[in-house]
């Protein structure tokens, strides 16, 4: 997008084109205005169409610029956080209600996909989360006992049966989510966006919002060449959030990650990596993720952004890393390359903001935005459609508070991962 193939790359090349729209160049009138069209605006706006709601979306790109058309397109349950670790966070209340929520989420997305025809190359054959020694061993069979305690469909896989499913002798276990899947992310959210215009919402793009000002019981959000008044504002910019409620900004350390993908594999390579579909990342701290598109490209990522000095490094370890896991892709060459940003808090949890009066935001994903940003969009449609109340939520309502030492933060995740990729092979 914006003539920059590293911006979302593969996904880009394959996806379904985006419907059609066009900057916003008049003044409207809506129940709601919607601020960012990626998974949390436009799952928002559907549900809100649905509801009998008149939207409108103002996306300041293109729908999914940010990091709903960027990331891995890994469907998970739940967050970066243990599930018993959630009630300490949040109570005992909220603890429950989030990791019911976050759990159900991937069907939520599963079935938005099939209701709505959506064509974004779903795969439902689970997640795997492999372990890096005998500390990632431990740590993901702490995992699946938590979640297997409230009755998720999980489980420990040793070594062996691991190596039969990733393809590799790599990892020492994985933890096997069977809720979970992968999809095409910036074609599932293009799928959002035209399901929410058939619903009644309008989308607009190339429409950065300049500001929002409150009067006589509604909103005047503009942009540079037209406005929208409207009752609601949905604040749904997360990591990508602009000038308008810069306190969102403050709050999220932004973490670089990229993603290579290769061509499209031979059928007899293709049977020995990942013979069912899975997604996989690791245990590490500068962690690594694969999976396979439709067309059987391996998209292989992890931390680092692919610019500066970070575009030779962060290549020439994937390629390196790729070989040492999977020995028969020596040589294959990479078609794309890209990388966005996650959206990281202090807690690594997700936050729920009323930044003023029938203002509201959803923030924070931590690199778990697809199934969290589609429920949590429909969390926000039912709040406007008074369906439930703010105690209702899966979050409560925190006031922003701005990370510590955030730019100091954001270098060191950048050249970090860049000394990391480049002083060894990690596998």
């Amino acid at each position: 997008m914006k003539g920059d193939p590293r911006s979302h790359g593969l996904w880009e090349a394959s996806a379904p084109p985006a419907p059609d729209t066009t900057p916003l160049r008049t003044d409207l009138v809506a129940d709601v205005v919607v601020i960012g069209g990626g998974f949390t605006g436009l799952s928002a706006a559907l549900h809100l169409a649905e509801g009998g709601a008149s939207v409108t979306v103002l996306e300041g790109v293109e729908v999914g610029f940010g990091g709903s058309g960027r990331n891995v397109g890994l469907v998970n349950a739940g967050m970066w956080v243990m599930p018993d670790e959630l009630p300490a966070a949040l109570g005992d209340i909220y603890g429950k209600r989030l990791i019911e929520t976050l759990g159900d989420a991937p069907r939520v997305v599963f079935e938005l996909v099939e209701k709505h025809g959506m064509s974004c190359e779903v795969e439902r054959s689970g997640t795997l989360h492999c372990a890096v020694g005998p500390k990632g061993l431990a740590q993901i069979t702490e995992r699946a006992r938590q979640w297997r305690e409230r009755g998720a469909p999980v489980e420990v896989l040793d070594a062996f049966e691991t190596g039969r499913k990733v393809g590799s002798k790599a990892y020492s276990g994985a933890l096997l989510d069977l809720r979970a899947g992968t999809i095409q992310p910036l074609a599932y959210v293009r799928g959002l966006a035209r399901a929410a215009m058939a619903a009644g919402a309008d989308v607009f793009t190339h429409s950065p919002v300049v500001s929002a000002t409150e009067g006589e019981g509604e909103w005047v959000v503009r942009t540079d060449a037209g406005s929208v008044r409207a009752r609601w504002v949905i604040v749904a910019t997360n990591a990508y959030t602009g000038a308008v409620w810069p306190e969102i900004r403050a709050e999220i350390v932004h973490l670089p990650y990229f993603n290579l993908a290769t061509k499209p594999l031979g059928d007899n390579v293709r049977r020995s990596i990942l013979p069912e579909r899975q997604g996989v990342w690791d245990t590490r701290e500068v962690l690594s993720s694969f999976r396979f598109d439709q067309r059987g490209r391996l998209v292989f990522g992890s931390v680092g952004a692919l610019r500066g000095t970070g575009v030779a490094i962060h290549r020439d370890w994937g390629r390196r890393a790729l070989r040492r896991l999977f020995p028969q892709l020596d040589g294959v060459s990479v078609e794309h390359e890209w990388h966005g940003k996650i959206g990281m808090t202090e807690n690594s949890l997700p936050r729920f903001h009323r930044l003023a009066r029938n203002v509201v935001a959803f923030s924070g994903y931590n690199g778990r935005g697809i199934a969290p940003g589609t429920v949590f969009g429909r969390c926000l449609a039912d709040l406007v459609l008074e369906r439930i109340t703010e105690n209702d939520l899966p979050l409560p309502v925190t006031e922003p508070v701005a990370a510590r030492h955030r730019l100091l933060k954001e270098a060191y995740y950048e050249v970090g991962a860049q000394v990391a990729h480049a002083a060894a092979a990690r596998f």
